[in-house]
């Protein structure tokens, strides 16, 4: 199975128009000369863009692989994670958008010193750092070594040529070039699975066929509803649990926040997370209905011989090469539907970076520093980036057994982040030291949990689609799904004890994890003295049970709100251009001292009565 020279003509031309995007803008426009320009696309996208930007960030190359594979071992109940989109992007659009986008900040972390001090930011960007460059090197390699073992594909020029043609287009061409290119790369993403899902059910007949035969076969999952946490995927797992999930990626994640900011205006941030609910449905169908296609053409077709032993994600490039050997350039165009995701999720990974470190932990110790320097600083840092990329690949590609662990610290870090951000926004008590114990916390319990599953998996086996053994991974991202997928289907003996506690569905970890984060946080603030009222800044604050029992009368809702005096809800938000940036500037023009302490008339007139 090779490679025609039109299979590499489509291939080339993926990373030719990648890299044409990003030189684009970084020769128009304002050529990429702030700051502002440079990691928030001077705040003037729409909605459409960003919307697919976020979806493209999502959908990252492993997941391309892994949920077919999924499928086709294990039937259609993952299909039920779907439901857990509406409320894992409800939540973002009314809760943590205009929370972020009224504060007009850059880095989601400077929410944290808002909200408690500069310590507690700092450790919230510390971990961030840590969870993407430990991600980036996985998400280049891993599919570019599926693809070598099954085309012959060259490996490393592989990952050099991605490296470089992200690093490229990132490094040029800003966040604005990464949101176009994401755009240009969920088409061909479409595309891609959409070829061969028509082509593999023509060839078995037609998707009613298809259906029909893998309903025959089990394939087509019911509803199970049944409420034990230590079942892999159950409705109430998927549609429940996996609502933490989207909100670890979707509200609080660096690399989405800063996509909502891009956003001319907060309805066009809130129109985004709207309209990539379809495309995340559209996706899922998509991922699903080509792992029942290839299920049913490998029952008519095998794609491996008896007795070769192969992991699943490689499976789905078995499927793709053999379906569309005969049609001439269709296998490139899967192979850059593939790497649209390595691209966009990476490219992401590089801006993100780029941002926090500039300004979390740049901008506080250089007060002074001009907006070339700043914009040159923070070029140099999607580069630097860029490179450390490459040699997460190759550090990934010499870990052997341990990639998967690599892998799963990803999703360690998303649920106890959420947590923090949690914490933050909804316990007006919660004080600085609660925050930094309660994300120690939460790290702790998710490398206790998420290690002592693997530790316990090893060289066991793993589970059924309704078996009680989960995966040893916490899938808070799509890329870790393929390491759930590396076991064998044999169920070992019931456990017992601990053991029992470390078959926590992997589904349920980000909300195990952040709950750890908020419950500790809050002990511990109460015991070292809660936050005052008075001490709160209103704008951090999100009145939950307020806007929840809006029919309650004012002086109940007020008395919800813990002494925090809000603004009026009739009293305009601040825009963009006359709010004043804190803690570091982006542009707006400061405003006067008394509109500053007291958020004065007429945008913030403060009442006792708000709410």
């Amino acid at each position: 199975m090779e490679f025609s020279t039109a299979d590499y003509s489509i291939f080339v031309l993926l990373l030719v128009l990648s890299a044409a995007i990003g030189l684009f803008y970084a020769l128009s426009g304002g050529r990429q000369r702030t700051v502002q320009e440079f990691l928030l696309a001077n705040r003037s996208m729409g909605f459409l863009p960003v919307a697919l930007s976020l979806l493209a960030t999502f959908q990252s190359a492993v997941a391309i692989l892994g949920v077919p594979a999924e499928i086709y071992r294990f039937g259609t109940e993952y299909w039920f994670l779907g439901c857990s989109y509406f409320l894992g992007l409800l939540i973002p659009a009314h809760v943590f958008i205009p929370v972020f986008y009224r504060l007009q900040i850059t880095s989601t972390y400077e929410y944290l010193e808002l909200r408690f001090n500069k310590t507690v930011r700092i450790f919230g960007t510390i971990t961030f750092i840590f969870q993407m460059v430990i991600y980036m090197g996985v998400v280049l390699y891993a599919p570019a070594l599926a693809l070598n073992a099954v085309t012959g594909f060259d490996l490393w020029s592989a990952v050099l040529t991605i490296g470089l043609v992200c690093t490229l287009y990132t490094t040029l061409g800003g966040l604005k070039a990464v949101i176009w290119t994401d755009v240009f790369q969920t088409l061909v993403m479409f595309a891609g699975q959409l070829a061969v899902i028509v082509v593999g059910a023509r060839r078995v007949g037609g998707m009613a066929r298809v259906w029909h035969l893998a309903e025959q076969q089990g394939k087509i999952s019911g509803i199970d509803l049944d409420p034990d946490p230590y079942v892999r995927h159950t409705f109430w797992t998927l549609a429940f649990g996996g609502v933490f999930m989207m909100l670890s990626l979707y509200g609080v994640n660096q690399a989405q926040v800063q996509r909502y900011l891009s956003s001319r205006s907060e309805r066009q941030a809130v129109l985004s997370c709207y309209a990539v609910f379809p495309c995340q449905q559209i996706v899922l169908c998509l991922s699903c209905l080509t792992g029942l296609v290839m299920f049913v053409y490998d029952r008519e077709h095998p794609l491996v011989p008896s007795g070769t032993h192969i992991s699943s994600d490689q499976l789905v490039l078995y499927f793709v090469m053999d379906v569309l050997r005969d049609l001439p350039g269709l296998p490139g165009l899967f192979v850059a539907c593939l790497f649209s995701g390595s691209l966009s999720t990476i490219s992401s990974a590089f801006n993100s970076l780029a941002t926090v470190t500039m300004e979390d932990l740049v901008r506080p110790h250089c007060p002074g520093l001009s907006e070339s320097r700043a914009t040159l600083i923070s070029k140099f840092l999607a580069f630097g980036y860029g490179l450390l990329c490459l040699g997460m690949a190759y550090v990934s590609s010499m870990l052997g057994p341990v990639l998967q662990a690599a892998i799963s610290i990803f999703g360690m870090v998303g649920g106890p982040l959420l947590g923090l951000f949690c914490l933050g926004m909804f316990f007006p008590c919660a004080n600085s030291t609660g925050a930094v114990v309660g994300l120690l916390a939460g790290l702790a319990m998710a490398f206790w949990v998420g290690i002592g599953s693997l530790v316990a998996n090893m060289g066991g086996a793993a589970p059924l689609a309704n078996s009680t053994v989960p995966s040893p991974i916490n899938w808070t991202t799509p890329a870790t799904l393929a390491t759930t997928l590396l076991t064998s289907t044999t169920p070992p003996p019931s456990p017992t004890g601990l053991q029992k506690f470390y078959r926590l569905s992997y589904m349920w970890y980000s909300a195990h994890n952040s709950t750890t984060v908020i419950a500790v946080g809050l002990l511990v603030s109460l015991l070292t003295g809660p936050t005052p009222p008075s001490a709160v800044d209103p704008r951090t604050i999100f009145p939950v049970l307020p806007r929840l029992l809006c029919c309650l009368p004012a002086r109940y809702r007020q008395r919800l709100c813990f002494g925090v005096r809000f603004p009026t809800q009739d009293a305009p938000h601040p825009s963009p251009t006359t709010e004043k940036r804190v803690p570091n500037g982006l542009g707006a023009a400061p405003r006067d001292d008394a509109e500053e302490q007291g958020y004065g008339p007429p945008a913030y007139a403060l009442q006792e009565t708000a709410f």
